[in-house]
């Protein structure tokens, strides 16, 4: 069986926000919870991009970029605030960004 770099990655990235998210719940309940659910949905789309053919294996992995840029977005926000420091996101922001150069690769159009 094939290793899927682009899950991996994004399960990674949830494993890596469990403390954040347990943080940032402490400040902003609601905040936590729309990382957490962002977080979710990268990688249960780019799983279920894994599977489409066609035109819908780019637009999952579109709403996967989506959600990636949701979770960053919401983490600067929580460090804007204060809630967390820039330790605590340091993995994280990393891994989003991987994951965000590998979405890139798999949804921009492929010449010819």
């Amino acid at each position: 069986m094939r290793t899927f770099h682009a899950l991996e990655v994004a399960l990674e990235l949830v494993s890596a926000l469990r403390e954040p998210i347990a943080k940032l719940r402490q400040f902003d309940k609601d905040l936590a919870d729309e990382v957490r659910r962002a977080a979710k949905s990268v990688a249960l789309n780019v799983a279920e991009g894994g599977r489409r053919v066609g035109r819908d294996r780019p637009h999952a992995y579109s709403i996967a970029a989506g959600s990636a840029d949701e979770v960053r977005t919401a983490l600067r926000i929580a460090l804007a605030f204060g809630y967390l420091d820039k330790a605590d996101l340091a993995q994280p922001l990393a891994l989003v960004d991987r994951e965000l150069a590998m979405l890139w690769r798999l949804v921009r159009p492929r010449s010819a």
